[in-house]
């Protein structure tokens, strides 16, 4: 037993060297934008439905540009990649169709937003400004993440780097680190504006979302066009699956402002989920593509020994996250529960997530490739969006378990 468990150790030294410094990373990043919406309850309490909202902005940045890394990781591993942004060149379609990607997805969340909130009482609302935080917000953190997808990937390509194993963490966290701030500063521009000026924005965004999707499918590289017309039918599912859990966390809403902390803990939460998620099937599209993995209806042993290390990683990483939850907490002097309480709810809540995430994980990207579609265009969005509803039911769940709510 002990000699299996050095020779794991041994076997994925790399995984756990690389993984762990780009996970406390990500958890520490995520924590800026955790004490963002703890700062925000007063733009939340003025726009009713602006939570419903934050769950798939968030998820959505994640999704684009975590299947963007991991495209890339997968060109690397297959030889495939040159660090070029000519046209026609694999980066450069990435990043075309990536930020494309976000901007009609961005509108698609604000129309969705919209009638959602609209269904759950806050008439309050317009269309108009949810289109305007959503694509204000989605667009401005696009094009930084852009630049750092293209920075992980030059230091990733010169250095010899599997980024399967950083991608997706160090996005995830650079996400939510300027879509949190993004959005804020969207929702403040909303609420201090006339509202004409909001509603032709948001009409200027809707018809320029229109002519780029047209000029994409139309006259777009092959490479461009087949990452849209692939991913989009896929994002939109990943939207409803995000605004369920949005929805899950605004029935919750009275309780999180009531004690701000639980606010913090949201954005590292779902986040480092997303994170494991992400190097997770991008480790299992790359194995699939290279043949090492079967894809059998049971996991096999190359399955089950990276189910071992997403677990090894989450102890550590939702240990961390309730650590570091308590201490900006206390700094920002915000309501929080005691430091037991708050590392055990993100322990067990994190730890029950992470059993579900294994296996979908697993069967999303074992269903993809057997459909003959590419994992690296649906594993991550899929998984990734489903894990913020499972992580946000399973978070509400044990606040209420421990009487926080």
């Amino acid at each position: 037993m002990l000699k299996g468990t050095k020779n794991f150790l041994s076997h994925n030294r790399s995984v756990f060297t690389l993984g762990l410094v780009a996970l406390m990373v990500s958890s520490l990043g995520d924590l800026l934008a955790g004490a963002t919406l703890g700062s925000m309850t007063h733009a939340l309490e003025m726009l009713p439905g602006l939570m419903v909202l934050i769950t798939p902005a968030i998820g959505m940045r994640g999704n684009v540009f975590g299947a963007l890394g991991s495209r890339l990781g997968t060109a690397m591993h297959i030889g495939i990649f040159e660090m070029s942004v000519q046209k026609g060149t694999i980066l450069r379609s990435n990043m075309e169709s990536s930020l494309l990607l976000t901007l009609v997805m961005s509108v698609i969340m604000g129309i969705l937003a919209t009638i959602v909130a609209t269904a759950l009482g806050a008439h309050d609302i317009r269309l108009e400004m949810l289109i305007f935080i959503s694509v204000l917000g989605g667009m401005l953190a696009g094009v930084v993440l852009i630049f750092i997808n293209i920075l992980v990937a030059y230091v990733g390509f010169k250095r010899n780097w599997d980024i399967d194993n950083i991608s997706a963490p160090l996005i995830t966290a650079a996400g939510d680190i300027v879509t949190l701030p993004m959005l804020f500063l969207a929702a403040i521009i909303v609420l201090s504006s006339p509202g004409i000026l909001i509603e032709v924005f948001a009409a200027l965004f809707v018809i320029i979302t229109v002519v780029l999707t047209y000029r994409t499918l139309v006259n777009g590289s092959g490479e461009s066009r087949r990452i849209f017309v692939h991913s989009s039918p896929v994002l939109v599912i990943c939207i409803l699956l995000d605004i369920a859990a949005g929805v899950t966390l605004d029935r919750q809403l009275e309780s999180l402002v009531a004690l701000p902390a639980l606010l913090v803990l949201i954005p590292p939460f779902l986040e480092d989920a997303n994170a494991l998620g992400g190097i997770l099937t991008s480790r299992f599209s790359s194995l699939l593509h290279m043949g090492i993995l079967e894809p059998k209806k049971l996991p096999n042993k190359v399955a089950w020994e990276n189910f071992a290390i997403i677990y090894l990683f989450s102890l550590w990483v939702f240990t961390l996250v309730g650590i570091s939850t308590y201490a900006v907490a206390l700094l920002l002097k915000l309501g929080t529960p005691p430091l037991w309480e708050t590392v055990l709810l993100s322990l067990t809540a994190g730890l029950v997530t992470v059993t579900v995430l294994n296996f979908l994980s697993y069967y999303v990207s074992v269903f993809t490739y057997r459909m003959r579609l590419d994992p690296d265009d649906h594993s991550i969005p899929l998984t990734s969006s489903a894990i913020d509803s499972v992580g946000a039911i399973a978070l509400m769940g044990f606040i209420v378990v421990f009487g926080l709510a």
